[in-house]
């Protein structure tokens, strides 16, 4: 069956399935089914989609790939079974062993020995069963991974002639660890060598060396039986893959009689193809007669079970729900730090070393958890590079629409951007090994992501600075969606990091290297501190993330919920008994320092940072009267009388611009100001009794006022005081990302839309009329006025009929039409002399006549 009629032959809900499981293939919708069946047997796309099938799926069709065309599903099943069974036979063998050390256990335990044996018993017979089953249980995994495959439109056919989709033989190289065929192998070698091998190997026989070689080696019994001990354990080393080796001069000429050694015994019989000057290869019908006939050992119907620490469920959603919470607060905090003290942006672009630990010391955070805060607040739309030519991290726009949201969503703006962004925070700061490998000059396995490097430094070996742009990695959200996909098959389990790399490794086989096992321990580390999981296991709303349901009604119930009091207390602190609501933490954290964090934050009241909310625009009895408002206990004396004088002295002596000046109504204030000793590098001068002029600029003399122990405020040049918004320095950013609506990435209504396209352009396209000749003789003639007529009528009656039509360059051609309409001196008409629709101008056509 051609794959294209079988594509063809697909209900609308198979292909909806299709389009859905490889959203590739309609990116754009082709024109037909026809184009559909060619883009799905691009190397591209059957790349991506074998990346996605499990260990046992890929086994299915690396076992139909090593045959040259289609297979009974009866022969595939045995094939299947046999890898099956060898791999229970293996696990009871082991639970076996493990039986036997429990009966000895037991025997020389005497108190613990009716416990030992008795395990050691039930072991063994455990190891029994496992060795006389498999043959049966391969159906429901087979049938079950056929199923996926035909829904994927990999494999194809009627059960006695499955056989895989064009292109996919050629994708997968070395299936299941089996080398080229040997017509493949030795296809680099002169002919003239391989009629002398084949003369040795296969006399007597007709057809060419190449052919007459492949043919013995189809029932290689014999020349296996023929070589030494040592040969033959060479082979059982390449059996099981990787097929290849090293061999020193593996061209070499060598005869079976002039055979000095097991690898020229091999390459004299041709069980060993050279392809390369120092390569050898073991050709594919030898390895699967060393193999016995099978094409797989050890194979898994089912992922291998999670091991690690049961975790109660509520307990796992509280301790997630509090880590939501407070990764969310310490994203509002960046932000607003960042407002009134951006760092600057480097040349290379990114973060600074030395700015990053200081936020993370701000933050109270340790550095890679500060880095997660960066990146996820940055790919989110929060910060973004800004502030003129310097470049300055700041917080955008988006982060005022998203403050005022609850937390809940907040958080599931957050959780969202850091499950789909490609960039890898975990990449920030110190070099891996596998960064050093490379710069010293060694090769790391190549084999799918496996040649992929982990990169910490820059090409001048420095290491990655948060925010950089080589932070990038394309492979990061489908990592990271995978681990989380492993937690959610446990509930309320918290698998170790070996167990989930295990169970990775049979889901996704094609995708394996150090830089996804290193992403992996990303994702499960940056995943607690997200609040996605909790104590290890995937939390409620985590799986309501993970799944595109509503995370946020299932997160809002578990949040701590926030007080709108802080205690006061004598010695100029606060203490807020839990996480504040978003505006009074805001006004705390502008009015005082935080001095402790932990389940109490405790606040500290000092001259400078009630100064700080003068600046603002706060008055000293406003400041007072919010103290009154938002205390459980009385405002202290010592604290209404600090925020009392602060605010008396705030703001008498003014600074202006004149290149600055100073302006006081207490004259007696300024001649203070002029007989301080620390002021003579202001280059101070009085213009008048209550003037004083600078050659210092504004911001400079402000603050050497303050330094010494002066309380001046700026003004305008209208000589209005200028208010300090501290949160009011925003660049324009990108708005926060938002989830997406459907898990697997294709809305179902796209599907659907794509398919009815496809069916529509399948129908044109069979439709189709190939173009016919025109009728000889003189082209039709006639008045313009009978020319339109005709036309008319043709389109009335739905007929055929024969034009003369006149060419840009003037030459009269002759045309069959099918008129459709005629509007604006034109006719539109399908054309079958050119077996193509074409508009027509009316003035061109020279007359008409029917058929």
């Amino acid at each position: 069956m051609e794959f294209t009629e079988w594509i063809r032959g697909r209900t609308d809900e198979q292909l909806r399935a299709l389009v859905s499981a490889r959203p590739e293939l309609i990116t754009p919708v082709p024109a037909h089914l026809e184009g559909l069946a060619s883009r799905a047997g691009s190397p591209s796309a059957i790349a991506r989609v074998l990346d996605r099938l499990d260990r046992f799926t890929l086994a299915v069709v690396e076992t139909l790939a090593v045959q040259d065309g289609p297979m009974p599903r009866e022969r595939l099943r045995e094939l299947v079974a046999a890898a099956l069974a060898d791999d229970e036979a293996e696990s009871g063998a082991r639970d076996a062993k493990s039986g036997a050390r429990g009966t000895e256990s037991g025997t020389r335990d005497a108190k613990n020995g009716a416990r030992g044996t008795e395990s050691g018993t039930r072991d063994a017979k455990n190891g029994a069963r496992g060795t006389g089953s498999g043959a049966g249980d391969a159906e429901p995994a087979l049938s079950a991974a056929l199923d996926r495959l035909f829904e994927l439109a990999l494999v194809f056919g009627p059960d006695d002639a499955l056989d895989l989709g064009p292109g996919v033989r050629k994708v997968l190289e070395d299936p299941a660890g089996l080398g080229p065929r040997a017509v493949d192998a030795f296809r680099h070698h002169a002919p003239e060598q391989l009629d002398e091998m084949a003369d040795e190997v296969a006399p007597g026989t007709e057809g060419s060396g190449k052919e007459r070689l492949a043919a013995v080696l189809a029932r290689p019994a014999a020349l296996i039986g023929s070589v030494s001990p040592e040969a033959r354990g060479a082979l059982d080393q390449l059996a099981w893959g990787p097929p290849t080796g090293r061999v020193p001069n593996a061209r070499r000429e060598v005869s079976v009689a002039s055979a000095r050694s097991p690898i020229e015994e091999l390459l004299a019989r041709g069980l060993l193809a050279a392809t390369g000057e120092e390569s050898v290869t073991l050709p594919r019908e030898v390895g699967l007669y060393l193999r016995g006939g099978r094409v797989h050992r050890g194979l898994l119907a089912l992922p291998p079970p999670l091991e690690g620490t049961a975790r109660d469920r509520k307990l796992a959603d509280r301790t997630a729900a509090g880590q939501a919470f407070a990764f969310v607060r310490s994203v509002e905090e960046l932000c607003e730090r960042w407002s009134v003290e951006p760092p600057g942006v480097l040349r290379t672009g990114g973060l600074g070393v030395r700015d990053l630990k200081r936020t993370a010391s701000e933050l109270d955070l340790p550095e890679w958890v500060a880095a997660l805060v960066i990146e996820v607040a940055h790919a989110a739309g929060l910060i973004a590079a800004g502030g003129g030519v310097d470049g300055e991290w700041l917080p955008t726009s988006g982060y005022d629409l998203w403050r005022v949201r609850a937390t809940a969503d907040r958080w599931v703006t957050l959780a969202a951007t850091w499950l789909q962004m490609d960039r890898v925070p975990g990449l920030v700061g110190d070099r891996s090994a596998g960064a050093r490998q490379e710069r010293a000059g060694g090769a790391m396995p190549t084999s799918g992501e496996a040649g992929a490097t982990i990169k910490r430094s820059d090409e001048r070996d420095r290491p990655l600075n948060a925010l950089h742009t080589d932070l990038r990695r394309s492979s990061a959200p489908g990592v990271r969606a995978a681990t989380l996909g492993v937690l959610a098959a446990a509930p309320g389990l918290a698998p170790a990091r070996d167990s989930v790399l295990e169970r990775l490794a049979w889901e996704q086989p094609r995708r394996r290297g150090p830089l996804r096992e290193q992403l992996t321990e990303f994702a499960l580390r940056e995943a607690e501190q997200v609040g996605v999981t909790g104590l290890g296991a995937l939390s409620a709303h985590g799986r309501a993330l993970l799944e595109g349901g509503e995370p946020a009604e299932v997160l809002a119930p578990l949040l701590p919920e926030p007080v709108d009091h802080v205690l006061l207390q004598a010695d100029l602190t606060a203490v807020a008994p839990g996480p504040l609501t978003s505006e009074l933490n805001r006004w705390m954290t502008l009015t005082a320092d935080v001095e402790s964090k932990g389940g109490a934050t405790v606040y500290r009241f000092s001259e400078s940072s009630i100064r700080r909310a003068l600046d603002a625009g706060h008055g000293g009895e406003e400041l007072v009267s919010m103290l009154s408002r938002h205390s459980a206990t009385p405002v202290p004396q010592a604290l209404s009388y600090l925020v009392t004088d602060v605010a008396r002295r705030h703001g008498r002596i003014r600074v202006g611009t004149a290149s600055a000046y100073i302006r006081c109504d207490d004259p007696a204030l300024l001649d203070q100001v002029t007989a301080d000793r620390r002021s003579a590098a202001l280059r101070l001068r009085r213009l008048a009794p209550t003037v004083i002029a600078s050659r210092s600029s504004r911001a400079a003399l402000v603050d050497s006022l303050r330094a010494m122990g002066y309380a001046p405020v700026a003004e305008s040049i209208d000589g209005d005081v200028i208010i300090s918004q501290l949160d009011s320095r925003r660049t324009e950013g990108l708005a926060p990302a938002r989830a997406v609506a459907s898990p697997n990435g294709l809305d179902p209504e796209v599907a659907v839309a794509a398919v009815r396209a496809l069916r529509a352009g399948d129908a044109a396209h069979l439709a189709r009329r190939e173009p016919v000749d025109a009728p000889g003789g003189q082209v039709p003639r006639g008045p313009a006025t009978a020319t339109i007529s005709a036309l008319q009528e043709a389109i009335k009656q739905g007929v055929r009929v024969w034009i003369g039509y006149l060419d840009s360059q003037g030459n009269a051609t002759s045309r069959i039409l099918e008129p459709a309409r005629m509007e604006g001196g034109y006719l539109t008409a399908y054309d079958e002399t050119r077996a193509a629709v074409h508009r027509f101008a009316l003035h061109r056509i020279t007359g008409v006549a029917g058929l």
